[in-house]
């Protein structure tokens, strides 16, 4: 299988570039293809200018853009590696979504309403959160940023979501508690690749 990461963090230090390296090991050591897309180290430039918005509707998508939607293309899976920051999305990761899933590449609209375009593609999403699970969770935030993801940019574009998980208190927990949330997301690409 094709597996395509897309990894949205500045720091190489983070607990982030650790969840990247266990996923790449764990999907690597099961024998897929694996290629990684980090947005920070390629420089990606996350604002879609005016200029790119007419080229895409002229059908002349840039080519930064074209590169990226042939990464995704190519692949069978996506695996988005992010931290939630403000309850939301890093800008970083936004401006790719923006830019790269753009319409006629990842949705399209006809008579018969909106269209999906990347049906045949699938994603697993990894994200944490400075805020404990036990704060984020009952007051609704996984669910609001689900909808806001899930709904609103995967399944809107056609993909089927295998599963979105949140780690929470990344920045206060200790060493044993996050070594056990790398073997966690280890076991859960055991059942999810």
């Amino acid at each position: 299988m094709n597996i395509l990461i897309i990894y949205t963090h500045p720091n190489p230090g983070s607990f982030n570039h650790a969840i990247l390296e266990t996923v790449k090991n764990a999907a690597e050591a099961k024998g897929h293809n694996v290629t990684v897309r980090d947005l920070y180290s390629l420089g990606f430039n996350p604002v879609l200018t005016p200029e790119d918005l007419a080229a895409i509707q002229a059908g002349k998508t840039p080519e930064a853009i074209k590169t990226e939607q042939a990464f995704i293309e190519k692949s069978d899976l996506v695996i988005a590696v992010h931290p939630i920051w403000w309850t939301g999305l890093p800008a970083m990761y936004k401006g790719y979504i923006d830019r790269v899933f753009s319409y006629g590449f990842a949705y399209a609209i006809s008579e018969n309403g909106i269209k999906g375009l990347l049906g045949d593609k699938k994603i697993i999403v990894f994200n944490t959160t400075g805020m404990p699970d036990e704060v984020y969770g009952p007051m609704g935030m996984h669910d609001s940023l689900k909808m806001t993801s899930d709904k609103g940019i995967y399944e809107f574009s056609g993909i089927k979501v295998l599963g979105h998980h949140f780690f929470g208190g990344v920045t206060i927990i200790d060493d044993a508690a996050r070594k056990a949330l790398l073997e966690r997301i280890v076991k859960i690409l055991d059942e999810q690749i």
